[in-house]
């Protein structure tokens, strides 16, 4: 790698232009910023990315410089831009890693850049579970500094506009995180700049046909509409003008993949949605605001249970505005519905940036102590530590921090904002976890009403609590939607009912074990456990046990992860003397050792001896196999990476060498797990995909897992197959990871 640390600037950079732009954008907003510090970064980023090339072909360093360029629109601070230059060197560069930086440009940009380096998929078993644990580690370094996320956004919407170039098989899964994870944080951030370019550049991914028929309906008429809203402009800055109201006023079309998911979620057709544009009104002074609301509603008629006072009651990413749909009713514009939103020019900042706009930085000074805008980031650092289950921790997030809000009243008239879907079990713990403990019943609006009512904007809740209640019950964990009361319920049965919850875990692991075909002894080793206390920072055995009673973890999740272990101590294991490793498939005139093959196996010395595959492993052609002579039940042939292996060394002498008869033509049974996105017809799709490649089924099972409220469920299939050798196998499961809804596939023991 070249040296990164030379700082002397190239004359004929062909970036040059764009890093001077860059440089003089960051002076503009930051006259006394640090710009030696961004030139650095920019020549360590570009000698650390020589000769790196995107999938467009464009060298590499023209990402960083993007999501710098994106950083200084959001006039960022020139420690972000840096960090922001430097964002992939640590993730991309084996050389560089986190103290490299520190040591380059300090601690600060250290802790920026290690935010956003995802984890190495090699730590994880599946991409759900890596996906997971790299976004919990973001969320830990955004608790920090938020401008972690900044940083991230700005990555994930250069990746989005060059999606083009990536493989059709990575298009769809990149648009769809952007969709449920990344878009609605910059939702939750307030940079709604940022927002709806990821959901438009998303929707063109996830429904190509959706978004085209936008474009093309947006477009027909859009001469027609820049025509209204020029009258609706004209109208209404006269009627401010006369009332000493200094104001600027501009008209918008809505984006697209706002008018296509009303038409999906409100079942109307594009002709049906009549707000395809909004006039924005900014004011200086809040006292404006409302006295433009009163000229409008004068010029225009309001629609009835459209107005919307953000300023009094501001979004929990600190929107603030005043939103009406009027009809005009004269003219051009008769019967004309648009809406209108009036704000001032600092809560306009504030719509536009986000936290970015009220996030300050001075040079060498620690980021501030997240204040109350920041509520629901706190509650996911509170909450993720209990919520260890990657497909769970993905759910709550979606929930949380993804879902339309709604506000309700306490019974003193306090605001309390909730996601859409909230029953008064998630108003309880967000009061405090002691109502929530006590809770017995709720009232809303005066009305007794059952715990899992779903609360509407405008509600006066009230709790009623009782001294003599136990506590929760486990069914409130389905009843509740937000993270955060979950987690405070399984608190409470985790500190309330240990013993129950580590029996009641024990048997659970015992079951899922027994499933895969061990015993939990054989995998609750000291040593395999050590990885899953450091993964999910647990401390014994007994932990271990009282988290998956609890719900903190699944059965499944630990011992797949204590599998893997096992399986790692296996393969190193030397064999016996007795036993030399045979290579798979050896040429056919190597029976001149004068074994005797059975069910495409040759067992050397072993004439007439009874040759058995092992329901353990489940070898295969082209597995490395060792013989084991049973009692009265003659040869098991066994995978060498086998988890019994450790048992087997035992009694060595039992051992006999065996290898796979070359093109025996035999079928044998292999077991796979498929997970995927559950959906009508995937069973026959798979089904229809194996007969094609000529692969019988010999067994089948399947069963869905319900997901959290109005999100996909998952489907796990168990397929049974009768195939020729690992290389089938191998093909099949590439196969099948080619398609775009299954999640994960791999061999079983089954």
């Amino acid at each position: 790698m070249p040296d990164c640390t030379k700082l002397a600037v190239q004359q004929d950079d062909p970036n040059r232009k764009a890093v001077d732009d860059l440089l003089a954008k960051i002076a503009k907003n930051h006259p006394d910023g640090d710009l030696a510090l961004v030139e650095k970064a920019y020549q360590f980023a570009n000698r650390a990315h020589a000769g790196q090339k995107r999938r467009s072909g464009e060298p590499y360093i023209i990402h960083p410089l993007s999501v710098a360029d994106t950083l200084a629109d959001l006039s960022l601070d020139p420690t972000t831009i840096a960090a922001g230059l430097l964002h992939d060197c640590v993730e991309d560069i084996e050389e560089i890693t986190t103290e490299t930086i520190e040591q380059e440009f300090g601690s600060e940009v250290a802790l920026l850049v290690d935010g956003v380096t995802k984890l190495s998929r090699l730590d994880f078993t599946s991409r759900e579970e890596q996906q997971a644990e790299s976004l919990r580690k973001m969320f830990l370094a955004m608790g920090k500094d938020i401008r972690v996320v900044l940083i991230k956004l700005a990555d994930r919407l250069h990746n989005m506009r060059t999606l083009k170039y990536q493989k059709p098989e990575r298009q769809l899964p990149i648009a769809r995180e952007t969709l449920d994870v990344y878009a609605p944080l910059a939702h939750r951030l307030g940079i709604f700049a940022i927002k709806w370019e990821l959901e438009d550049l998303s929707l063109r991914y996830i429904d190509p046909e959706g978004f085209y028929q936008m474009v093309e309906l947006v477009g027909a008429k859009r001469k027609e509409r820049e025509h209204i809203v020029e009258l609706v402009v004209e109208q209404l800055r006269e009627q401010l003008k006369s009332a000493g109201i200094h104001c600027d006023i501009t008209g918008r079309p809505k984006h697209l993949y706002s008018i296509y998911k009303k038409m999906k979620t409100q079942h109307k057709s594009f002709d049906q949605i009549y707000d395809l544009f909004a006039v924005r009104v900014l004011v200086d002074t809040v006292p404006d605001c409302y006295a433009t609301l009163g000229v409008i509603h004068t010029l225009w008629t309001q629609v009835p249970n459209r107005f919307k006072d953000y300023i009094s009651m501001p979004k929990g990413n600190m929107y603030q505005s005043l939103h009406t749909t009027v009809v005009g009713t004269t003219g051009e514009l008769r019967g004309q519905t648009f809406e209108v939103q009036i704000r001032t020019w600092e809560m306009h900042r504030t719509a536009e940036f986000g936290i970015a706009a009220h996030w300050r930085y001075k040079e060498g000074k620690q980021a501030d102590k997240l204040d109350d805008k920041l509520y629901w980031l706190r509650q996911i650092l509170d909450w993720q530590n209990d919520t260890r289950d990657p497909s769970e921790f993905m759910d709550a997030l979606r929930v949380d921090l993804f879902a339309d809000e709604v506000f309700v009243f306490t019974p003193k008239g306090d605001v309390v904002n909730l996601p859409r879907g909230a029953t008064p079990i998630d108003f309880a713990y967000r009061i405090h976890s002691a109502i929530g403990n006590k809770c017995v019943g709720a009232k809303i609006n005066g009305r007794i009403v059952t715990l899992d009512t779903p609360l509407e904007t405008g509600d006066f809740v009230e709790v009623l609590t009782s001294s003599t209640s136990h506590g929760p019950s486990r069914d409130w964990l389905k009843l509740a939607a937000t993270a955060e009361a979950k987690s405070k319920i399984r608190s409470f049965f985790k500190r309330e009912q240990h013993d129950e919850n580590a029996e009641k875990g024990r048997d659970m692991l015992e079951h899922e074990a027994k499933r895969l075909g061990y015993s939990l002894g054989q995998l609750t080793r000291p040593e395999f456990l050590e990885s899953i206390y450091r993964r999910y920072s647990l401390h014994s055995l007994d932990d271990v046990f009282v988290t998956v009673g609890f719900g903190g973890l699944s059965s499944s999740q630990i011992i797949n992860r204590l599998a893997e272990e096992l399986r790692k101590t296996t393969k190193a294991v030397e064999p016996p003397p007795e036993i030399k490793p045979v290579a798979p498939n050896p040429p056919k005139d190597d029976k001149r050792s004068g074994g005797h093959a059975q069910q495409g196996v040759i067992v050397e010395g072993g004439s007439g001896m009874l040759v058995r595959f092992a329901h353990c492993c489940n070898p295969l052609p082209g597995d490395d196999i060792v013989g084991y002579i049973t009692r009265g039940r003659g040869v098991s042939v066994h995978r060498r990476d086998c988890t019994n292996m450790a048992d087997m060394l035992l009694e060595p002498e039992r051992f006999i060498p065996v290898r796979w008869e070359s093109e025996s033509g035999a079928g044998y049974e292999a077991g796979i797990r498929v997970i995927a996105n559950d959906r009508m017809g995937l069973l026959a799709d798979i089904s229809v995909m194996l007969a094609q490649m000529e692969v019988p089924i010999v067994a089948v099972s399947a069963r869905t897992d319900r997901a959290a409220r109005q999100q996909k469920n998952t489907t796990t299939i168990d397929l049974v197959l009768a195939i020729r050798d690992t290389g089938q196998l191998e093909d099949i499961i590439k196969r099948l990871l080619r398609r775009g809804d299954i999640i994960e596939v791999f061999r079983t023991n089954s």
